[in-house]
């Protein structure tokens, strides 16, 4: 009878364990962008945005660059968006203090899907 009651616990130590674990849902169910609806211009859209989230003194600025990345230019950010796209619209990590909406989110994706235009 011991062996029996010790054995269901284990099995169901087992189910327990594996049943239960956490994942971020917005990586599990990603929001769908149409780009066909959002026109999303470097000069109007994605600069603006850069410089208020990201090309802050303390972190993408010229002198004080996190993790050695200026994004100050329409060049620096257009040769990073392979790491933008990673970490702001995949991840989601960056930025780390203020994180981007939703419609941010669609800009720079769109954005980088056109081919990171200079318009």
């Amino acid at each position: 009878m011991k062996k029996l009651i010790f054995t269901a616990i284990i099995i169901a130590s087992v189910f327990a364990m594996n049943s239960c674990y956490y994942d971020k849902e917005d990586l599990l169910y990603p929001v769908t962008v149409d780009c066909a609806t959002v026109n999303a211009s470097y000069a109007t859209d994605v600069s603006p945005l850069i410089l208020s989230k990201c090309s802050y003194s303390g972190c993408h600025s010229a002198g004080s660059s996190a993790g050695g990345l200026v994004l100050e230019s329409y060049t620096q950010v257009a040769n990073s968006a392979g790491g933008i796209n990673q970490r702001c619209i995949i991840e989601k990590t960056m930025p780390p203090s203020n994180p981007l909406t939703p419609n941010e989110i669609a800009i720079l994706k769109c954005w980088i899907n056109a081919g990171t235009p200079n318009n």
